[in-house]
């Protein structure tokens, strides 16, 4: 019972709270996910940011550095939980973060700071401050695009090509709505690639702007675009839409890809128009009418054929 008591004694002086703050009583630290390959230029580089308290926190405030040379997004509120150390609960924290390198070469992740209110012996409050360690990280640039490609690297990418109603089974003067999702894990909203002109040189096309969501997670943003366009075909003739493509860099792969929707057929269906009138039927004659037709044809007939003959009657015997 004495060795437990002791124990206990001395587990207890440990956390026991006072204006001397100990170097263990606080400890904050930021690890770098780890990655078979070093990340190209704005490739997500994943973060957390870890810390343990052993002592009782009245107040605090993550405060975090300028992150020189990223963008960046906060995945998600903080979260804050309790554990279990030498017999005593402890508290911690974590906050996960998706860093976006602007530029290549060594880039310093600078301390986080978290500004405490702690209590001495008397209960009293006062602050202290706690810093993690700089991380560095290296960044290589990304490869080369062809000009006026998008550098697009991202983790895992999922595309759906959604109509309205079937596109070649339309009624006349109808028009069909044709989206295109994209979803991406691993970047922001703006990393996308911008929406395509959607092009047919047979068909009224007219583009919606365009809308994007995003949804956080602890493995990334997880970005949404929507690409819309309503399309008619032009006249009563079916059209045919261009393909559509864009190129992207898995990232998990570590290679790029092609993403390639072919081409479509927009046409009314042939059922529902109207059937094409009869040629004309050749005109019939009354049988009196052919009659007087014909013979005022022989009459010219023979008016043509004494013309400028001279006439020999009583003139020519005299």
């Amino acid at each position: 019972m004495r060795w437990i008591a002791l124990f206990l004694f001395w587990s207890g002086a440990a956390f026991a709270q006072s204006s001397t703050v100990g170097p263990r009583d606080v400890e904050i630290t930021v690890t770098v996910a780890e990655a078979d390959e070093i990340p190209f230029t704005q490739e997500m580089v994943l973060i957390t940011i870890e810390g343990v308290y052993r002592r009782h926190v009245t107040r605090e405030k993550l405060e975090q550095p300028d992150l020189d040379g990223f963008n960046w997004v906060q995945l998600g509120n903080d979260y804050w939980f309790e554990s279990t150390e030498n017999g005593q609960k402890v508290k911690n924290f974590r906050r996960r973060m998706a860093l976006y390198p602007e530029r290549a070469g060594t880039l310093e992740i600078g301390p986080f700071i978290h500004h405490l209110t702690l209590t001495d012996e008397g209960d009293d409050w006062f602050n202290h401050d706690f810093y993690s360690e700089p991380v560095t990280i290296e960044v290589a640039p990304a490869p080369p695009v062809p000009e006026g490609e998008w550098w697009f690297p991202v983790r895992q990418l999922r595309v759906a090509d959604d109509w309205s109603n079937a596109p070649d089974l339309l009624k006349p003067g109808e028009g069909v709505l044709r989206v295109v999702r994209v979803e991406a894990v691993g970047v922001p909203p703006d990393m996308i690639p911008p929406m395509p002109e959607l092009r047919s040189p047979s068909a009224m096309i007219f583009a919606h702007p365009e809308k994007r969501l995003v949804e956080l997670s602890p493995e990334g943003p997880v970005s949404v675009a929507f690409w819309r366009w309503t399309i008619r075909p032009s006249g009563d003739v079916s059209a045919i839409l261009e393909p559509i493509q864009f190129d992207y860099y898995d990232t998990r792969d570590r290679t790029p890809r092609r993403v390639v929707i072919s081409a479509q057929r927009v046409a009314y269906d042939e059922s529902t128009l109207g059937s094409a009138p009869p040629p004309p039927e050749p005109v019939a004659l009354h049988p009196l009418a052919a009659a007087l037709a014909l013979g005022l044809g022989l009459l010219g007939g023979l008016t043509a054929l004494l013309a400028g003959r001279r006439w020999g009657g009583r003139a020519a015997l005299s």
